[in-house]
């Protein structure tokens, strides 16, 4: 190539850098060192951006976990941070998420991870510029049981959240969601370690797929009627076809909430992703934020329509119109509702 056209070829490689901004690393520190958020080029601290976290499996590392996700492969052509902590090491020496009675705290150690993650999150959204109600959490294994447990703790932060071979609470009276949670269970029907139909590790026992899947779907209001008629996907590039079961829950479900299951038809506890996977899961985690209540009207937009349509209901006595939840209508929810309504939502 003549030196002349190659650096006119840099030349325009470094303005277009310039004009699209860098990739670059943020670190957070709540306490356990470290942990690093991965911004992309598009990141402009002036626009919001959707969030995603990560959770490790058992004896596994952020590093590890993203080695094998690969989610950041994906920042670009998607526009999403991404945070990737670890969880603390136990007296095996494994590091672990403290997420249910079954797993994995097995040292008894009084780690409080649902805090620790919200503090996270938290730090995370006075750094940079993350969009509230696009906050995602995906998890493997143990990290799939601490996704459920923070969306269980935490549904008022969390937008969206996926688990492959996790699974909730055995005991539905431990999770307790504030509000509506979009979810999204991934399981092997060939998984021997956390098993498809449910199990016990160390005498504790864990829900299956289906029955964790139906316990969010009922938190979330949505009829248990399974619709199996989504085409299905092709998530394990070692398996013949799409070999991957698509079940949703769509009748009634409260807005801001879903459930929906991907079963990987002979899939194993630690599938062999197909290059497929990862967008399939940062879009449909993407895809579901939490709602935009003073969109009172549901029209998509929130505009005057919406102030005349909620004081039509206030004046109704209609139990939409108790806008802060308190059991009351006053007008303590004409002054929440709008509050939520000059924030733009």
């Amino acid at each position: 190539m003549p030196r002349t056209h190659h650096l006119f070829t840099l030349a325009l490689v470094a303005a277009f850098a310039i004009h699209a901004g860098a990739q670059s690393t943020k670190f957070v520190d709540v306490g356990r060192g470290d942990v690093p958020v991965y911004l992309p080029s598009t990141y402009d601290e002036n626009t919001p951006m959707p969030l995603i976290v990560m959770l490790h499996g058992y004896g596994a590392s952020g590093p590890i976990q993203e080695s094998y996700f690969r989610f950041r492969n994906h920042q670009e052509s998607l526009g999403f941070m991404l945070a990737i902590p670890n969880g603390t090491i136990d007296n095996f020496g494994n590091r672990f998420w403290n997420a249910t009675d079954a797993c994995c705290n097995f040292s008894n150690s009084s780690v409080d991870d649902s805090t620790y993650l919200l503090d996270l999150i938290n730090a995370i959204k006075a750094e940079c510029n993350v969009a509230p109600r696009s906050v995602s959490i995906i998890g493997h294994s143990n990290g799939g049981f601490m996704a459920n447990r923070f969306a269980c703790d935490h549904a008022d932060v969390v937008a969206s959240f996926a688990s492959l071979a996790g699974a909730t609470h055995n005991d539905p009276n431990d999770c307790n969601p504030a509000t509506t949670v979009h979810m999204l269970q991934i399981h092997g029907t060939a998984d021997t370690t956390i098993r498809y139909n449910g199990g016990f590790i160390n005498g504790n026992r864990y829900p299956g797929a289906i029955e964790t899947v139906e316990s969010w779907a009922a938190s979330n209001g949505c009829a248990l009627v399974p619709d199996d008629s989504s085409p299905p996907l092709d998530l394990d590039r070692t398996l013949p076809g799409d070999e991957t079961l698509v079940t949703t829950y769509p009748q009634d479900c409260d807005a801001g909430g879903s459930a929906e299951l991907w079963t990987i038809v002979d899939g194993a506890h630690v599938p062999n992703l197909s290059a497929s996977f990862s967008p399939l899961v940062i879009e449909w985690l993407l895809d579901h934020p939490k709602p935009c209540l003073a969109d009172f009207n549901n029209d998509g937009t929130s505009n005057t329509q919406d102030v005349i349509a909620f004081l039509n209901a206030w004046a109704a006595g209609e139990s939409v119109a108790d806008f802060n939840g308190d059991g009351e209508i006053n007008t303590q929810d004409v002054l929440a509702f709008l509050n939520a309504w000059a924030s733009g939502c």
